[in-house]
């Protein structure tokens, strides 16, 4: 686990991915790996084409076509070349050290599943080149990478904003303890100050889980406010790091209470869609 891997592709997100891998790249001391992934299904290495034209057809036709394939995909790779070029450019110009480019042909997740071993955080925008409906405000395969990915998940918006404080959303349950271990034990939130925030009944057990949470941020050096709300979890959330204009969203995911209902099914598609600032998704 010791790269930060970014995805890169042609979207509006690219520039900030940039930004935030980087960043992520500086705090962690950790290599930047810059991903492009090249989709089988819309670029396959070779064409069968014999079954989808007509028995009259000639066979001038179907070398015709294969050759349009493969000069689709020939394009399309050196499409991804000047976009990781300029990925890398982007980063070296900002300061950060020369990452590496990385490129890919196959399917975007079962990617990020092949490199997970070497990967320490994943970075990715909220909305990807194939975003192209105008009310899509999130990537068709974000979803499905934070769902499978092991590896904690950097969610970012379109402009980039380095972060300077943090909302930290706690449950109280096995998931979120291990999330509060990962803060402790990473640089990556190192020097910003922590919003640990409940949402639950008030109740004397959840304020000790709260404050004993909150006791091992500070032991390791972090300024800690707590704060346990009432409310629906998404609504609560967003309406407290609106209040206190916290710069980054932090959470486990797929935990055992409510904060796991809100990260299961449409209600992950409803953070997404409204948090305007980047997700940290511990796993």
């Amino acid at each position: 686990m010791t790269n930060i891997i970014a995805c890169i592709d042609g979207s509006t997100s690219a520039p900030s991915v940039c930004d935030y891998a980087a960043w992520a790249s500086q705090q962690l001391g950790a290599p930047l790996v810059l991903l492009h992934v090249l989709d089988r299904a819309l670029y396959p290495q070779s064409s069968d084409l014999s079954g989808n034209i007509g028995w009259d057809s000639q066979e001038q036709l179907l070398d015709e076509l294969a050759r349009l394939d493969e000069k689709r995909a020939r394009l399309a790779r050196e499409q991804a070349e000047q976009m990781l070029d300029a990925a890398r450019q982007r980063v070296q110009d900002a300061g950060y050290p020369e990452p590496e480019t990385l490129e890919r042909h196959g399917n975007l997740v079962e990617t990020l599943l092949e490199q997970e071993n070497d990967m320490r955080l994943l970075v990715i925008g909220k909305r990807g080149e194939d975003s192209t409906k105008p009310n899509q405000v999130i990537g068709s395969q974000l979803e499905s990478a934070i769902r499978r990915m092991r590896r904690p998940v950097l969610v970012t918006p379109t402009a980039f904003r380095i972060p300077r404080s943090v909302l930290l959303a706690f449950d109280g349950s096995p998931t979120a303890d291990k999330g509060i271990d990962m803060i402790c034990n990473s640089e990556l939130l190192r020097g910003m100050p922590i919003h640990l925030v409940m949402v639950s009944a008030n109740t004397d057990a959840h304020q000790k889980q709260l404050a004993a949470a909150a006791e091992r941020l500070v032991d390791s050096g972090y300024e800690v406010h707590t704060a346990l709300l009432a409310g629906e979890v998404e609504d609560a959330l967003l309406a407290y790091q609106q209040e206190h204009q916290l710069g980054l969203l932090a959470m486990g995911a797929y935990g055992h209470s409510r904060i796991r209902e809100f990260f299961i099914g449409s209600t992950t598609t409803t953070m997404l869609r409204r948090c305007t600032t980047p997700l940290l998704m511990l796993r």
